[in-house]
């Protein structure tokens, strides 16, 4: 029998859209999903890093799988239009979308944090997966049904003080998933949400190693290390797969046990750029 993280095909036929798919969580899930026999469309807002993404994920494609890419900015209702529509080239049909594009920013508490970043964080995160599903669920529908995974984050549910719109916009990716997940459920499209905690992937490459940010990652995770992408890509595959016919309006973790302790501690890392009194809600002295 295969090792449950290899690829086994069984999305032979199988459309799928992976918004992100240029780098980290993103590649690695397309990736898996192409060596499993998907026609595999990523798309993102940087074209080289889309060009040498499918290029990676072509030297794994395996059981028919393949791999094309677009330029889009999930966040534009036109450039996610025209991705679904590239999504339907190879078979003329859409059986999945991984809505995985999303980011952080604006470190702080809310008494100082910029509002526009703030709007920025939350229509990357909330208004990008809306679009997805806008856009990606009557091609589902057609095809008589599908799976729609929204890339949430250990974030969305559990306190990352200092975090800003991203616990906020992740929170939202969530709910969205199960209203989702009732309001099309007669239509046969699953709609499920996955939490990744500390991931090693360029998002996360500014935490420096010895910092004691980093360490209340290690500690606070019962497996005591760090994920890698290739740690979600199976979850994703499962759930974009039959074999997850039966499940719809779910959460789930992939943080090696994280979600059991607490969210990080990010206040070393931003109080001496900030200060005491802006940590703790205190106006600025004048």
């Amino acid at each position: 029998m295969p090792h449950p993280t290899q690829p086994s095909g069984g999305l032979e036929g199988h459309a799928v859209l992976v918004t992100g798919g240029g780098s980290g969580i993103g590649r690695a899930c397309a990736a898996r999903l192409a060596a499993d026999g998907a026609a595999v469309t990523i798309c993102g807002r940087t074209e080289a890093k889309l060009q040498d993404a499918a290029k990676r994920i072509r030297e794994g494609a395996a059981h028919g799988g393949s791999v094309q890419y677009c330029v889009a900015d999930v966040t534009d209702e036109a450039a996610v239009e025209a991705a679904v529509s590239r999504a339907l080239e190879p078979t003329g049909s859409l059986q999945g979308c991984v809505a995985n594009a999303g980011g952080g920013g604006g470190l702080g508490p809310y008494t100082v944090l910029d509002t526009e970043e703030f709007l920025r964080v939350l229509h990357l995160n909330v208004l990008g997966t809306m679009l997805c599903i806008k856009h990606t669920v009557p091609h589902l529908v057609e095809a008589g049904g599908g799976s729609f995974v929204g890339m949430s984050s250990i974030a969305g549910h559990v306190t990352h003080p200092y975090f800003g719109a991203y616990t906020a916009g992740k929170a939202g990716i969530e709910a969205m998933m199960r209203n989702a997940a009732d309001e099309f459920g007669a239509s046969q499209v699953r709609f499920n949400a996955v939490r990744p905690g500390f991931i090693a992937t360029e998002l996360m490459q500014g935490i420096p190693r010895d910092s004691a940010t980093y360490r209340s990652y290690v500690e606070n995770t019962p497996l005591q290390d760090v994920g890698r992408p290739e740690d979600v890509a199976p979850l994703v595959r499962f759930l974009i797969g039959p074999e997850a016919r039966w499940i719809t309006g779910t959460c789930i973790d992939v943080d090696g046990g994280h979600h059991l302790r607490r969210g990080p501690d990010f206040g070393p890392f931003i109080e001496p750029t900030l200060g005491a009194d802006a940590m703790r809600g205190r106006r600025a002295k004048s």
